[in-house]
């Protein structure tokens, strides 16, 4: 058996709720990878958006980045669902793509109200890009602090 891998930390506060309750298919059916989701309280207004990993910001869009980390695997936070739509709106980057973050360095800041207003989702996806289904397990149901540990990255396959 081998070792857990390095630890990803939460990328905002909230409840662990797993890809299965992610309202999107790409996500819960880890078609991009496995990992995990972070709902955000409903009261939550602006939140910090950390960097899960240590790395390099290899994508970044307002509503979503990947952190590549020096072994190679990429990290996806996906700032809520169907955010794309909002074209920035309610969303400040802080950092540039090709930028070097260390893990918990804050990347952008949400609106989550205006997300919600817009009548979209706030669930935060965390994925392990290119990684089995599966390979990420971590309880659900319970709360974390942005910063604090989320999972551990599996070994490379």
């Amino acid at each position: 058996m081998s070792e857990p891998g390095p630890v990803v930390v939460a990328p905002v506060a909230g409840t662990v709720v797993g890809l299965s309750g992610v309202p999107d298919d790409v996500f819960r059916e880890e078609m991009v990878g496995s990992g995990t989701a972070v709902e955000p309280p409903a009261d939550a207004g602006r939140a910090a958006v950390l960097a899960p990993v240590a790395g390099t910001l290899v994508t970044l869009h307002p509503h979503a980045f990947v952190v590549a980390t020096d072994g190679g695997a990429g990290i996806l936070v996906h700032v809520g669902i169907d955010t794309v739509e909002r074209k920035g709106e309610g969303f400040e980057l802080h950092v540039a793509r090709g930028d070097v973050v260390e893990q918990g360095a804050p990347v952008l800041t949400v609106d989550l109200a205006s997300v919600r207003a817009a009548g979209l989702a706030t669930t935060c996806p965390v994925v392990v890009l290119d990684s089995p289904p599966g390979s990420v397990r971590t309880p659900t149901g319970h709360d974390v602090d942005a910063g604090s540990e989320l999972f551990r990255r599996p070994p490379p396959a």
